[in-house]
């Protein structure tokens, strides 16, 4: 079997890590030097290639050099592919070769961060214990340094948690023709840019919890390799309370040869601290000065939905504008449409006040929205609004209130025309915004809202914040003319700057997407074999039978895409076909029901269940007639960070007994 190039260069590699680190080269040339001492007086002749080759294998160099490589063959299997597979891929043993350590370009200069592991979480302890069978609550590491991204295999959520990774981490300067030099001491003293580390728990019905987010200055290891035990804090109102201690372990490679004093870097980290408090003290002063001239244009004001700052996981409070970043999706979303779906595709969950009562205010940093799966509309707003400026829009996050005046936030984009368009990050929906103008004319009746908001109090994106001064807030309105300051109160952008730059300490870098690792197909396939058996269980404990029709099964695919197609698109179309296709399938005098469902989740259990609440559903399953012909179709459509819209379908033809 044949290697592609970049294989045969990758194999070479790990081949030539494995011998430097066993000393292969010193052992030949002790092996050469005693066999050239043997034979000083020359009695065997001049020495060949040969002899020396066979001193080698006399002495088992060969022989060990062989059976340290200990190459294995593993072939993938049904389960982890969905289909037999016909290649056999060669790995090293990894408690051989570490591979966190391969393919290294010589002149860059790399972090290796290794968890060693976790103790003193107890959280879990107040979990009731699980079933015989059932699965256990996980933990997962995720770890964002500047635009690379790492995470840990799930391990089981218990005291001290066997969390032992390696994460190599590409240290690089940022200057224009700097990218492929190695970074030295003082360079990387001057990267104030954290390596920020996420820890989710999953329990056993696959419900994400964030458990810890903790932004980590690596540059101690500047002094030497180190060993730290980092003191992980909970979130939100447990954002002082210790949630465990992580064990990990820092060194560079390669090492560098002059370490710098630990004073030093004590000292840059303390003025980077000074400089930043100060930037946050004069943007703190300005507000306030801002605050009091907005209340002077009108009393009113005062009631005005305004967000200035936000408390993020860890209880900091930050400048709303830090939230939002120009992020570009790269190739795993290829239009605005697509990035508003995927969005929504992210569950919402309110930020609940222990002992309930209300919502907690918390907003959340995009590494640890993403990791965590699911956040509240401020999360998907901020998420969505990146993602419109990195694909060239001009976009904003509104701060305002819905129809029936709770709070809420939605993004807005505006043409070069002047044209506002409202998304609703929460559902993908779509809203092109007209204003009613109270003095035009002729007079006509009010007409309908054109989307569901009621108010807005003020906009903001990454560089820019406008307050909302004209005499009502209501958006249907308002008029979107941000010149106007008789109708926009505009913050600084030069105040905006400073404590909302990406890649000060206070707002790191933007995580990249990743993108999609499921097989769509086979995961299609395999929800539809386990709706059809709980189906079929279902309708045998109601002394049913069931019959498949496979090829309605299939017809449905085609509703399915028109339904995903119009989510993401806003138009539907193909319906007809659809329609007429039904007709062909379903004989005279029979009667045909379908109906479409929604989910975010590839639990089967949990759909059906769902579907059954509904009593058109339950219709449908629970079927009696002649002639009953079953149906049930999934499509699974992947996005990136494991997300995934889920379609399914339930269908029947009979023919009606009376």
């Amino acid at each position: 079997m044949s290697l592609p190039p970049e294989k045969v260069s990758e194999l070479k590699q790990v081949i030539d890590d494995h011998l430097r680190r066993i000393d292969i080269h010193g052992r030949i040339r002790g092996v050469l030097a005693e066999t050239l001492r043997e034979n000083q007086d020359g009695a065997h002749g001049p020495l060949s290639e040969a002899d020396f080759l066979h001193a080698l294998q006399r002495r088992g160099i060969i022989d060990d050099v062989v059976n340290s490589l200990r190459f294995t063959q593993e072939v993938p299997t049904d389960e982890e592919t969905g289909s037999p597979s016909k290649r056999a891929t060669q790995v090293v043993n990894k408690n051989l070769i570490h591979l966190e350590k391969i393919n290294l370009d010589p002149s860059r200069r790399y972090l290796y961060l290794q968890v060693l592991g976790g103790k003193a979480f107890l959280e879990h302890l107040q979990e009731p214990e699980s079933l015989p069978g059932q699965e256990r609550s996980t933990y997962t590491l995720y770890l964002q340094f500047r635009n690379q991204r790492f995470h840990s295999k799930p391990v089981p959520a218990t005291c001290e948690p066997d969390l032992k990774e390696g994460f190599l981490l590409d240290i690089h300067r940022d200057g224009a023709g700097d990218g492929s030099k190695m970074a030295d001491p003082t360079d990387m003293l001057s990267m104030c840019d954290p390596a920020h580390l996420v820890l989710v728990r999953t329990d056993s019905c696959y419900e994400t919890t964030l458990v810890s987010s903790y932004f980590l200055d690596w540059r101690i290891v500047l002094s030497g390799n180190t060993c730290l035990a980092l003191e992980l804090m909970g979130v939100g109102n447990e954002s002082k309370v210790p949630a465990g201690v992580l064990n990990v372990k820092l060194e560079l490679y390669p090492p560098i040869t002059e370490t710098l004093n630990i004073d030093i870097i004590i000292a840059q980290q303390s003025l980077e601290r000074q400089r930043t408090a100060e930037k946050d003290r004069l943007f703190l002063v300005y507000a306030k000065q801002w605050w009091r001239e907005f209340l002077e244009i009108r009393p009113s004001n005062k009631s005005r939905m305004l967000k200035i700052f936000a408390q993020d996981e860890n209880g900091i409070n930050r400048p709303v504008c830090s939230y939002v970043h120009v992020l570009r999706a790269g190739r795993v979303i290829e239009n605005p449409r697509l990035a508003s779906r995927f969005v929504s595709l992210l569950a919402q969950e309110r930020a609940l006040v222990v002992g309930g009562g209300g919502k907690q205010d918390q907003w959340c940093t995009l590494m640890a929205f993403l990791c965590r799966g699911k956040g509240d509309c401020e999360d998907h707003s901020t998420l969505l609004c990146s993602l419109l400026l990195g694909f060239g829009l001009d976009a904003y996050v509104c701060v305002g209130t819905k129809a029936k005046g709770r709070p809420h936030t939605w993004v807005m984009t505006q043409t070069t025309d002047g044209d506002v368009t409202f998304w609703e990050s929460l559902t993908s929906s779509r809203y092109v915004h007209y204003p009613i103008i109270p003095d035009s004319l002729p007079l006509a009746p009010e007409p309908k809202p054109s989307s569901p908001y009621g108010t807005v109090g003020c906009v903001f994106n990454h560089r820019s914040f406008l307050a909302n001064c004209q005499p009502s807030d209501a958006v249907a309105f308002c008029i979107f003319d941000f010149q106007n300051p008789s109708r926009w109160k505009p913050m600084s952008e030069e105040a905006l700057k400073s404590v909302c730059s990406p890649g000060s300490p206070s707002v790191p870098f933007p995580p990249p997407l990743c993108a999609p690792v499921l097989d769509a197909a086979s995961a299609s396939n395999q929800m539809e074999m386990e709706l059809r058996y709980l189906m079929s269980e279902h309708r045998k404990d109601l002394e049913l039978t069931t019959v498949w029709d496979d090829h309605l099964s299939y017809i449905l695919s085609s509703a399915l895409s028109v339904y995903e197609s119009e989510r993401c698109t806003g138009i539907s179309c193909g319906t007809q076909e659809f329609q007429d296709a039904v007709r062909r399938v379903v004989p005279v005098g029979h009667t045909f029901k379908g109906f479409p469902y929604h989910f975010l989740h590839r639990n089967a259990r949990r759909i059906f269940a769902t579907c059954l609440k509904s009593a058109f559903c339950e219709e449908i399953v629970c079927c009696r007639g002649d002639h009953v012909r079953l149906a049930v179709r999934v499509h699974v459509y992947a996005f990136p960070e494991n997300t995934c819209g889920v379609w399914v379908m339930f269908a029947c033809k009979y023919r009606c007994v009376l």
